[in-house]
C-alpha cells in the first residue's frame, strides 16, 4: 500500500491550511462535460460562447469546485477525510489557461460524542489573485 499525508483527529488544528494548483485546460473543460453529462454551450460551444457576456468559452463553476476537493482529499487534512458538505459562490469566471489556486484553512473544530467536525474555508483564485469561488466545508478528519 502507498504511503499517504494524513493530518488524523487530533492533528488538525485552526489555522492549519492546505493549498493545491492547477491550470485549467480545453481538454479538461471537455472531459469534465463527458464524465457529468453538462454540455451547457457556455463551456462547450465557441461560436455560442462568442455570443455571451464572457466573449469566449469558460470553465465549468464546478471544476473550481473540484479543485477544494481534491485539496482535501490530498493535501489537507488528506486521505480518509470525508467531505459532508460544502457551500460555493462562483464570483468570476475560469477561462482556458488560467491557473487556479485553491486554498482551504481550517476556521473550527467541533468536537461530537464518537469524531470531530472540522469546519474550513474555501478560496480558489486565479493567476491575478482573484477570488473565483469561495465558500464553507465541514470534513470529518481520518481517525487511526
Amino acid at each position: 500500500m502507498e504511503e499517504y499525508k494524513i493530518i488524523y483527529e487530533g492533528e488538525l488544528k485552526v489555522g492549519m491550511t492546505g493549498v493545491m494548483t492547477k491550470q485549467v485546460t480545453e481538454d479538461d473543460v471537455d472531459t469534465f462535460a463527458r464524465v457529468t453529462g453538462d454540455y451547457n454551450p457556455m463551456h462547450v460551444d465557441e461560436e455560442f460562447a462568442e455570443k455571451t457576456q464572457f466573449h469566449k468559452r469558460i470553465a465549468h463553476g464546478m471544476l473550481s469546485a473540484g479543485l477544494i476537493s481534491a485539496c482535501i482529499g490530498n493535501k489537507m487534512p488528506g486521505p480518509g477525510a470525508i467531505y459532508l458538505n460544502q457551500t460555493l459562490r462562483f464570483n468570476k469566471p475560469v477561462y482556458f489557461g488560467d491557473v487556479l489556486v485553491a486554498t482551504v484553512k481550517v476556521e473550527r473544530i467541533d468536537q461530537k460524542a464518537h469524531f470531530q467536525i472540522a469546519t474550513l474555508s474555501t478560496i480558489v483564485t486565479n493567476q491575478n489573485g482573484d477570488v473565483v469561488t469561495e465558500g464553507e466545508a465541514q470534513i470529518m478528519p481520518a481517525k487511526h
